[in-house]
């Protein structure tokens, strides 16, 4: 497992906060329950601010006619519904909720190019929130196969999750399991895919980036 780059700063910054407070704790709070409590609230700030950025160290499921997850998460909705930006058709729709103390990297789900990019501001709604999809802080990243089969993926920024950051450009190439992004502290990734695609996943279940499938063509 190693440290996201994306979250040096933000842990350098944690880290002297949480030295300063604990000065502050001991120089001024006299009460040993209340120093405790207090030091135990910074140790467990400190150590989920790590854990955020952490990105584990497994290999891509690799395979030519699946769609892999792009997060880690829960699978909160599967329905089908008109793509309005892109496609402008009917696709089958997949949501994986990530919560604050899931990884938050985003990896490509199957080899291609990226055909279209857009990235739009927003609120920051809840993630689980319907309406998130459309009001929220987003991003979107299409990819297209040889065979000509498209997978759009979409990037909502959350309550927490306050940026998104996608490398993703038009007319790069795609490697499956590959990192295109990333977004901080709770959202969601919504996948577009061909309404004929395999499901090979239920709402409820637990997903991980590179290695679930969700769907196959």
């Amino acid at each position: 497992m190693k440290i996201h780059h994306e979250g040096n700063k933000i842990i350098l910054f944690t880290t002297l906060w949480v030295i300063l407070a604990a000065l502050c704790v001991i120089y001024f709070i006299p009460s040993h329950l209340i120093s405790f409590i207090l030091f135990a609230g910074l140790a467990i700030h400190f150590i989920w601010t790590i854990s955020f950025f952490r990105v584990p160290d497994r290999k891509t499921n690799l395979q030519n006619n699946a769609i892999l997850s792009s997060a880690y998460g829960k699978v909160v909705t599967i329905e089908e519904v008109t793509e309005t930006e892109y496609f402008k058709d009917k696709r089958l729709m997949i949501s994986v909720f990530m919560s604050p103390f899931d990884v938050h990297v985003n990896w490509y789900p199957m080899d291609g190019e990226v055909v279209y990019t857009h990235y739009h501001p927003g609120k920051y709604l809840a993630a689980y929130n319907p309406k998130s999809s459309v009001l929220n802080e987003r991003n979107i990243v299409v990819i297209e196969n040889k065979e000509g089969k498209s997978v759009l993926i979409r990037q909502i920024a959350g309550v927490m999750a306050r940026r998104i950051i996608s490398k993703a450009k038009k007319g790069d190439q795609a490697g499956q399991g590959c990192e295109f992004g990333i977004i901080r502290f709770g959202s969601r990734v919504d996948f577009f895919m061909p309404v004929d695609v395999k499901m090979n996943v239920k709402i409820g279940d637990k997903v991980k980036a590179r290695q679930t499938v969700i769907a196959y063509f």
